[in-house]
């Protein structure tokens, strides 16, 4: 008995100690910075703006809006076009000059900014893309676009991205080239797309360009 509660006594302490370290630990680790606006906006108008446009309402279809855009998610392609996990040979040239704090303040101002709408255009087209965005395609397992990035395509904070606003090309790409695997970066994307067809991801990007 004596010798079982010393192994008792000797397991109790080494698990105060480490919960002592582990605290010590935690508070040692330095909270992330705050971000600064001032140094995001500099570095955006430097590195961005030939692309993006000036408040983040990129005018080329080929290029997306950022505006408005949830600062984590901006943060989270920038890391993965550095790492390589997505592939684009420009963004990964100019993230690979970003630093963390880099990252987190240019995406912070481009939260900042203001969203510009968009509109619908391909007017034939609507009805099928507002079935796919609000109810998916049950035949094919596709799910509603709505569940993730919320009805008016605001997205969830964190979680998902804003859609609403964006430029029909630019979504109709992405969703092609999750599809074909030239985009990897999102596996619940890649499911998604590889059971769409091109009208459907026409119809759908054109819809979405029109939500607000």
């Amino acid at each position: 008995m004596k010798l079982f509660a010393s192994f008792a006594s000797v397991a109790a302490l080494s698990l105060s100690l480490l919960c002592a370290t582990s605290a010590a630990a935690a508070e040692a680790a330095p909270a992330p910075a705050k971000p600064d606006l001032v140094k995001g906006a500099a570095l955006y108008s430097q590195v961005c703006i030939a692309c993006h446009a000036a408040d983040g309402n990129s005018m080329s279809p080929a290029n997306p809006k950022l505006a408005q855009q949830h600062p984590e998610y901006l943060v989270k392609q920038l890391q993965e076009f550095k790492s390589g996990k997505r592939a684009n040979a420009i963004m990964s040239g100019f993230s690979s000059m970003l630093s963390d704090d880099d990252m987190r303040n240019v995406s912070y101002w481009l939260a900042s900014q203001t969203g510009k709408p968009g509109a619908a255009t391909e007017k034939e087209l609507v009805v099928l893309g507002e079935s796919i965005y609000r109810g998916g395609i049950a035949g094919r397992n596709v799910p509603a676009c709505a569940g993730c990035h919320s009805p008016n395509g605001a997205g969830i904070p964190s979680q998902y991205p804003r859609l609403s606003g964006q430029h029909a090309d630019y979504t109709a790409t992405q969703l092609s080239m999750f599809r074909n695997g030239s985009r990897a970066n999102n596996s619940v994307m890649i499911g998604v797309a590889s059971r769409m067809n091109d009208l459907e991801i026409k119809a759908v990007s054109d819809y979405i360009a029109g939500l607000r």
